[in-house]
């Protein structure tokens, strides 16, 4: 990966969470799905899935897409986008001067 430091920053933070690597890993495999579909295959609650999914999505490791569906449901569909992230101590130091000062100072 390629990328400024706060981008790095934002996926690792994103992943760092076993419900948000089991979503990626659902995702993964099962391809394209809709977020009641995938609360039910994790076993989480639709609420905290979405909070997950905007997590990752504004790291950009997942996108999504509203459609209605033929019945007029409106349904929000959810997919991994195509990431690498290759995490050796010369990709760190080429992305940390990249650091905005919020992401320096930021101990979470």
């Amino acid at each position: 990966m390629t990328g400024s430091g706060d981008q790095l920053l934002g996926m690792i933070s994103a992943l760092a969470n076993p419900h948000r690597l089991r979503i990626v890993a659902t995702l993964s495999v099962m391809g394209r799905t809709y977020v009641s579909q995938l609360a039910r295959e994790i076993g989480i609650s639709r609420p905290l899935l979405h909070l997950h999914l905007r997590k990752l999505e504004d790291a950009g490791l997942v996108t999504s897409q509203l459609e209605v569906s033929p019945d007029g449901k409106a349904l929000n569909f959810f997919e991994v986008a195509p990431f690498a992230i290759v995490l050796t101590p010369a990709a760190i130091a080429e992305a940390v001067p990249s650091l905005t000062a919020t992401a320096r100072n930021s101990d979470s």
